[in-house]
């Protein structure tokens, strides 16, 4: 089989930045084989990150913004493909597609009270602005077929987990800790149809709006968990996060921006402001590592699976403090990197939504139903291209068998 060129790229919950990879693919389905050539990341500005914020947010929201912003991330989004592509001294007519992830603003993953509210995800970054910005033709707006299926929409990297990750004489935990946690669960010795996903509640998300606060602005992230090591937990604001509902909801399940957003941190700012700054990040990012904790207890290990090592990524997994208290509530638990098996956490999930474009452009499944709750195996992802050369590069890996 001949190889293709993919450039991945990645705009998470945390909101960042964009994380753009482009990658050499060789094969499919079980024997996929996948080469990082070059990556580049590009920091939201606080501008930006505002601005894609309040549009994640039903009270701040507005048609215009959205329809805008829409368009505004797919020229984006398109400007860092370019950069990429050049910096790896490539053409654009050289790359065959681009798989875009995009921004989620907003995702619902359940049923709503009446027969119009119905369970959807929406993503923005307009793909077709993005193909002509590039030349290149795009895979996007990978969820919404999952959901068709009656599944979550998430997590959708369990299937490149399960390719990566599994193995035949050890059954891992794949913990993303990106704004959102999420653990893909593989078995020893199994096939993908067993595999596991599920999100286990905030990642980085709350402790990264809390140290925006409590900076004024001057800090997006808790960088080391240099705050969080100089303060103390306060167990009575511990005891209420842990109870949140979302904790006690059988998988699969998924949350996101819309549950753990601004309006959360509203209520933990009305009710432990009190707090020293050091003790509240510190408190939340103890909540973070102890909701992992809690859901591998509940959700695997209760029901019998057995959990030999915790492969950790995401930016989370940069932050020695929120490690060093995962591997506090683990302690029966070898917990790793993804540094250790090769692979980098921050382009991780770039790299996954490259190999899902790719599977989407072959014909093949690329989700996995006893991650998502979907009734049936789906291909995700729709494509665009506005101009025929682009169209031809895509054709061209339909062809090759």
């Amino acid at each position: 089989m001949g190889k293709a060129l993919g450039i991945g790229l990645m705009s998470g919950t945390s909101l960042d930045g964009i994380d753009a990879v482009l990658v050499e693919i060789d094969g499919m389905g079980g024997n996929v084989d996948v080469k990082i050539i070059e990556s580049l990341t590009r920091q939201y500005s606080d501008k930006v990150r505002m601005e894609i914020m309040d549009i994640c947010s039903p009270e701040t929201a507005t048609l215009p913004k959205i329809s805008s912003m829409n368009m505004y991330l797919g020229k984006e989004f398109g400007d860092i493909v370019n950069e990429l592509v050049k910096k790896a001294n490539l053409s654009n007519e050289d790359v065959h597609f681009i798989s875009s992830h995009g921004q989620t603003i907003y995702h619902q993953p359940f049923q709503g009270k009446n027969e119009f509210d119905v369970a959807g995800t929406l993503q923005i970054g307009d793909i077709s602005m993005l193909s002509e910005a590039t030349g290149i033709a795009v895979v996007g707006d990978f969820r919404t077929a999952d959901m068709a299926a009656n599944g979550q929409g998430a997590p959708l990297v369990s299937f490149v987990d399960y390719l990566l990750f599994n193995n035949p004489n050890k059954s891992r935990a794949i913990q993303n800790i990106g704004g959102i946690g999420n653990v893909t669960y593989v078995p020893k010795n199994s096939s993908s149809d067993v595999t596991q996903s599920f999100d286990t509640g905030p990642g980085n998300m709350v402790i990264d709006e809390v140290v925006f606060r409590i900076t004024n602005g001057e800090l997006t992230y808790d960088k080391d968990g240099e705050i969080a090591k100089k303060g103390r937990i306060n167990q009575q604001l511990l005891e209420k996060l842990m109870s949140n509902k979302y904790f006690n909801i059988t998988p699969p399940k998924t949350t996101g921006r819309e549950l753990f957003g601004r309006r959360f941190v509203d209520t933990i700012f009305e009710e432990y402001g009190n707090l020293s700054s050091e003790d509240l990040v510190s408190t939340i990012s103890e909540w973070t590592a102890l909701s992992i904790a809690y859901s591998y207890k509940h959700f695997l290990e209760e029901k019998g699976y057995v959990i030999d090592e915790v492969i950790v990524g995401g930016g989370g997994s940069y932050n020695p403090y929120l490690i060093g208290r995962l591997k506090h509530h683990l302690p029966n638990m070898n917990v790793y990197r993804h540094e250790d098996f090769g692979i980098s956490s921050d382009l991780k999930e770039a790299m996954a939504f490259a190999v899902l474009g790719y599977q989407c452009i072959k014909g093949k499944y690329n989700q996995i139903p006893t991650a998502t709750g979907a009734y049936k195996e789906v291909i995700m992802g729709k494509t665009a291209y506005t101009h025929p050369d682009a169209l031809e590069r895509l054709d061209s890996l339909r062809r090759v068998e």
